[in-house]
């Protein structure tokens, strides 16, 4: 059964680089056929899906963030990252890793618990 933790720093100050760690148990990231993403939620606020790996190592952003996000992965650990650069409050949420066969994940994916992110000076 795929697990999937997220872990990072829960408060930032406003201007620094948020990096966000998802570390991948019961299956290998490089398992043809699936896309591994980053998808957050603010308070209040609908989801919004930030980027995605995918098991060949691709990388698909959104748009509207790609000039502040940055995705990698770390095949031996099992793990990818999400760094987010000039955080400010409106980046507070509650960000998920995410498994999905799509890029931009369905409700049948497998989700991290989520993990909570405060910007505030």
């Amino acid at each position: 059964q795929v697990q999937l933790q997220e872990s990072g720093p829960g408060l930032m100050k406003p201007s620094q680089t948020l990096s966000l760690t998802c570390t991948v148990s019961g299956t290998s990231i490089t398992t043809d056929g699936y896309y591994w993403s980053w998808i957050r939620r603010p308070p209040g606020e609908v989801q919004e899906w930030m980027g995605a790996i995918s098991s060949s190592g691709g990388i698909y952003s959104n748009p509207s963030l790609k000039s502040r996000t940055s995705f990698s992965r770390d095949t031996s650990k099992n793990q990818f990252t999400l760094e987010l650069k000039s955080v400010t409050p409106k980046d507070t949420a509650v960000y998920y890793c995410v498994r999905d066969r799509m890029a931009i994940p369905t409700n049948s994916g497998s989700w991290g618990q989520g993990t909570q992110v405060t910007v505030s000076s």
